[in-house]
Parts: C-alpha cells; structure tokens; sequence
C-alpha cells in the first residue's frame, strides 16, 4: 500500500521560541535579506565574466547591490550556483547567466536568486525583514506581480514571524 502523507501550508504568523542559551545570544547568524523567485532567464552569455545581469528596476525593488554575491537557483533542472550581480538595462526585464553560469541556466529556465546579509544575534533578536518579489511573465517577461516580506519582530520571550505584503 502506498505511504501518504500530509500536506500542510506554509505557516504565515507564528511565535516562535530560540533556545535561551549563551550560544543563541551572541555570534552572528546569515539570514535571507532579498529573493527573487520566479525569475524567468532571458539571456545566456557563455564568452562573458561570470556574474548574472538582472533589470536594475528589479534590483533596486528587492534590496539588492550591484557586485553583491547571491544564489542562483534553477528550477528547471535543480542546479545551484553563487555569483554576484551586475545592474542591467533599467526596464527590460534583462535576467542573463554570464560566463560558466550561463552552462547551467538557459533562456526560459525560471529561477530563484537570493540574497543574504550576516547580522549579529543582538540584531536579530531586534527585528529585520525581507523582501520577496514574485514574478508573472504575461504581457511581458520578468513583470512584478508581488512584493512580500518575510518578517521576524520581538513577541515577548520569543520572535514572531510574519509572511505580509508590501
């Protein structure tokens, strides 16, 4: 008889408790600061310096720094790659894999860039949100249809986190 399993949905606002520990009160810790999530990939350029070139407009919505290292992640056939980002041609919807990265993503593969920031657990404990912009591709490819923030707030003893719009 075939296993089943149950399917739940993804939590949205929750309180959540990080062990109270000298270990979870100092140090730092690497949080997701931007995500770009179904981006589709309109250009591949394997005789190029690596990077990924990505649409200024969309940059400067996520948060996210020319020259700043992310993560790119295709969903088409699951590779992963790190690279940082060059500003591309302000409304053009440009997303194009240069150099070696342009082997493992190609035009029409959706991916999944993120970005992230290393912060201190003091900070953490105070607060820090970031941003998810999601994407249609109809009228035209790489369109804005959400802008959401991942949210961590103080909730008395604990941290709460909050799936919003912006």
């Amino acid at each position: 008889m075939p296993q089943t399993f149950a399917t739940t949905q993804e939590v949205t606002d929750m309180t959540l408790f990080p062990p109270d520990e000298p270990l979870f009160s100092t140090g730092s810790v690497r949080v997701v600061a931007a995500k770009l999530h179904g981006l589709r990939v309109t250009q591949a350029k394997l005789d190029y310096h690596g990077s990924i070139t990505i649409d200024t407009d969309i940059l400067e919505r996520a948060g996210m720094l020319p020259l700043e290292y992310v993560h790119v992640w295709n969903k088409n056939c699951g590779a992963r790659l790190d690279t940082y980002v060059l500003p591309g041609e302000r409304g053009s919807g440009i997303v194009c894999l240069n150099g070696a990265a342009a082997r493992l993503c190609q035009p029409g593969d959706e991916v999944i860039v993120s970005a992230e920031r290393q912060i201190d657990m003091a900070d953490y404990r105070r607060g820090f949100c970031a941003r998810v912009l999601m994407f249609s591709h109809d009228p035209r490819v790489n369109a804005i249809s959400e802008t959401l923030a991942y949210a961590m707030e103080p909730d008395g003893a604990g941290m709460r986190f909050r799936l919003r719009e912006l």
